[in-house]
């Protein structure tokens, strides 16, 4: 039997300061074995790495630059983010993009810093994890102008069916959290993710953000875990009329493809 991957955990966060080998251990317990953990600015990047290293095979990270830190972008960020990319552990460069909900940082220097990280994810022959919010045009626009090579996955996608359709041509995998439970503002993902094919869907839960609605358990604080993924491919699989172990194979794989992870390493903390 398929255990699961999260493909986006912020397991760096200080909510899980106090608890974090336990959020871990709960996890595995869920049948969640392997994480991915986001770096989302250089410090965040090298704190994932270093926790990641602990737990080989077991545990990854990602080393990048959100775009609401986009400000914080410079050669020694570049240099940090290049050199994290070298370790064993790191698979992917990100969480970068484009958020022009917020614009904590200006659109411009948002763009820049995007584009020098898809040029580093060229550059290292890494996939890039992409955050976009309200700002697909640009987005597309600049993967197509500088991306060759570079597999690319929109992480935690929310948007209409044409961006959809786009993101799939321009070959881009597609990361569904626990939005899609959300009856306010994810249903129109419920119909949306019947036309994402197989071997491009992963699963994530964007922990301790995203909470999936639908859950049935009390949760102190709102905070998401890990442990709450198969909860996500339930309600996923539910929806796609599919076996829900069949949806956790077919993910599984195409999570392991994408960030290059052996299907038969091991599972267990």
């Amino acid at each position: 039997m398929q255990t699961f991957i999260d493909i986006g955990v912020n397991l760096m966060h200080p909510s899980f300061n106090k608890d974090r080998e336990q959020v871990v251990k709960q996890a595995e317990e869920a049948g969640v074995s392997t994480l991915i953990i986001t770096g989302t600015d250089a410090s965040s990047s090298v704190d994932a790495c270093a926790y990641a290293s602990l737990y080989p095979e077991k545990l990854y990270s990602t080393a990048g630059v959100h775009p609401h830190d986009a400000k914080t972008w410079n050669d020694a960020a570049e240099e940090t983010v290049r050199k994290l990319a070298q370790e064993d552990c790191v698979l992917a460069i990100g969480e970068c993009g484009l958020d022009y909900n917020r614009n904590f940082s200006p659109p411009l220097v948002q763009r820049r810093c995007f584009e020098r990280q898809i040029g580093l994810a060229e550059e290292l022959s890494l996939p890039l994890f992409v955050h976009e919010r309200d700002a697909f045009a640009d987005v597309a626009a600049l993967l197509r102008a500088n991306r060759h090579n570079s597999a690319v996955v929109i992480h935690c996608f929310t948007g209409t069916a044409q961006e959809l359709e786009e993101y799939l041509e321009l070959g881009c995998y597609i990361g569904i959290t626990g939005w899609i439970c959300d009856e306010r503002r994810g249903r129109h993902l419920l119909a949306l993710v019947k036309n994402i094919p197989p071997d491009r869907l992963m699963l994530e839960t964007d922990a301790p953000f995203l909470l999936p609605r639908t859950l049935s358990v009390k949760v102190a604080a709102g905070r998401n875990e890990p442990r709450f993924l198969p909860h996500i491919a339930d309600f996923i699989a539910s929806h796609l009329n599919k076996d829900p172990q069949l949806l956790v194979e077919e993910t599984h794989g195409a999570t392991c493809h994408f960030f290059g992870i052996d299907p038969a390493a091991p599972v267990h903390f």
